[in-house]
């Protein structure tokens, strides 16, 4: 993109009053609600992705696992069921990297920009269709895990670690949005982000106790952001400590947010 051009993007944002930008957001919201709806295909992670994990882990680790948490089965799906809602933020965020890259490739981008239209509204679209996909997840995992055993006993507790999951999601998605401008490709968003993704699920205790790993990486979950995250959400809809890993993942979220908001917003500016 010429300096004439990223000018005039950055004139064209300032004329636009919060009103326009608000209306424009709303507009690509509506467009990319109508392109899932035309391509269902699209859901299929949304609708997949708890399922599958749910009954894979329950199933499979769940009796060795929850004997080590003092149970057996049900206790391991009161562990898994909180972390799995704190993994699904991470996993739905690679979604928005890989269709924002789509958007360049095929041409999409260059008709948003020849458009006056905020350059921020398609980026906050994005992040709002992808916390819509995010929070069907979160209730196809819930229906899974109270059909497997999982007790519901502090609704606000549930809505509150939803809540979190979502704010900790939103912080992660301009990570992928960011991967998503710099990569030439949907494959390489996607390859990117599972080294990122598959370090932090497995290093963390989403799945299992640290305290039943090796001590160097018992070490590295305990700055894990999931870990806190997973443990709040524990300690939320089960019951146990809360205020410390809450805390923590509050601090992660605003830290990456004030982070890579800036830079994927500078790099889809001057993107040629």
């Amino acid at each position: 993109m010429s300096a004439t051009t990223l000018t005039s993007d950055l004139r064209t944002d300032a004329r636009i009053p919060l009103r326009g930008h608000l209306r424009h957001t709303g507009a690509l919201v509506r467009r990319n609600l109508l392109w899932i709806r035309q391509d269902p295909e699209s859901m299929f992670d949304a609708v997949l992705f708890p399922i599958v994990f749910t009954l894979l882990f329950v199933y499979v680790f769940g009796g060795s696992i929850g004997q080590s948490l003092g149970g057996g089965q049900e206790a391991y799906v009161q562990y898994i069921v909180p972390g799995l809602m704190a993994m699904m933020g991470m996993n739905m965020a690679q979604g928005v990297g890989t269709g924002f890259n789509q958007d360049f490739n095929t041409g999409v981008m260059d008709r948003f920009r020849s458009l006056p239209i905020g350059r921020g509204s398609v980026l906050f679209a994005k992040i709002s269709v992808e916390m819509v996909r995010m929070l069907i997840a979160t209730a196809i995992l819930m229906v899974v895990g109270v059909l497997v055993g999982f007790d519901i006993t502090d609704w606000p507790g549930l809505f509150a670690a939803v809540g979190l999951s979502a704010v900790f999601g939103s912080a992660l998605m301009w990570v992928f949005l960011t991967l998503g401008v710099v990569m030439k490709n949907a494959q390489s968003v996607q390859a990117m982000g599972f080294l990122v993704l598959m370090p932090l699920q497995f290093g963390s205790s989403i799945f299992a106790p640290p305290q039943s790993m090796p001590g160097w990486l018992e070490g590295f979950t305990e700055y894990n952001p999931l870990s806190s995250l997973a443990d709040a959400a524990r300690g939320l809809m089960v019951g146990g400590p809360v205020a410390q890993d809450l805390w923590m993942t509050l601090a992660w979220s605003v830290g990456i947010t004030a982070v890579m908001a800036p830079i994927a917003i500078h790099k889809f500016r001057t993107k040629t």
